[in-house]
């Protein structure tokens, strides 16, 4: 039976994909490109049909106003679909995203929950790509500890719950090997770039402006911003144990992550 990744040509999402298609697993990706929108429900009776189990990424972020209701409505076409296991990926410390995994949870599919910690990726891959490459970390927060998390590692642990012999209502979080202030990250994003990385805590107005110059849309940049300056508090400054749970290895660094991306030529 095939599996579905709701989100596939996102980053987790394609990453998923590409260890499912190594393993043999038949897998379909969906997203806006292949006519899956989240706000037509219309579209996504199609997507599910012939499907077994479902990885779930929603963009921007599951702790957004009106998600919950787009969750439990997704739960209950799974379960009207036959789909025997969902996988959510979600976040740490967010209160709106709880009430999202619980609406999903409300159909009864069977639903693994991954809690994730600030991604790694975050840095070369995303919306700080471009404030690296100018040497100049600008975020609406204080300088708090994080236990930044390898999205390879999300990915692994993904795969592993999707094809395991027996699914079930888990949740996990996942976080790094180690706790780093943004000053210290950008240290070690110095250190692989070889050019210095700052750290600087600024408003939602500059935050806003500063990703405007990547072309971000203010649009996509005030809600991150405002989410940012709820859940980079402190709340998440601690070490949590899903990767190793899932994995039976330790998660990979910050530091080793940096080293491949700035090889790779993320910051070039």
């Amino acid at each position: 039976m095939t599996t579905l990744i709701l989100g596939g040509a996102g980053r987790s999402g394609s990453r998923i994909h590409n260890r499912l298609i190594r393993l043999g697993v038949p897998t379909r990706l969906v997203s806006r490109r292949t006519g899956f929108d989240w706000d037509i429900p219309a579209t996504w009776s199609p997507a599910l049909r012939g499907a077994s189990a479902a990885f779930v990424c929603f963009t921007p972020d599951l702790a957004f106003p009106g998600v919950p209701e787009k969750m439990e409505a997704l739960g209950s076409l799974a379960a009207r679909e036959g789909l025997q296991r969902l996988v959510l990926l979600s976040g740490r410390g967010e209160e709106g995203a709880r009430a999202s995994e619980a609406a999903l949870r409300r159909s009864g599919v069977p639903t693994t929950v991954l809690r994730c910690s600030w991604f790694q990726q975050n840095f070369s891959e995303h919306f700080l790509t471009g404030p690296v490459r100018r040497g100049r970390l600008r975020l609406p927060a204080p300088d708090v500890p994080e236990a930044f998390v390898d999205l390879d590692d999300v990915a692994d642990a993904a795969v592993v719950t999707l094809t395991r012999p027996h699914p079930g209502n888990d949740t996990y979080e996942l976080s790094g090997p180690e706790l780093l202030t943004f000053a210290e990250a950008a240290e070690i994003l110095s250190e692989a770039r070889q050019s210095t990385v700052t750290f600087e805590s600024v408003d939602v107005e500059s935050f806003v402006a500063d990703l405007a110059l990547d072309g971000v849309p203010g649009s996509e940049a005030e809600p991150l911003a405002y989410l940012f300056t709820d859940i980079l508090d402190g709340r998440n400054a601690s070490l949590v144990h899903g990767v190793q749970e899932v994995l039976e290895r330790q998660p990979s660094s910050l530091r080793s992550f940096a080293r491949r991306a700035a090889a790779a030529g993320a910051w070039s």
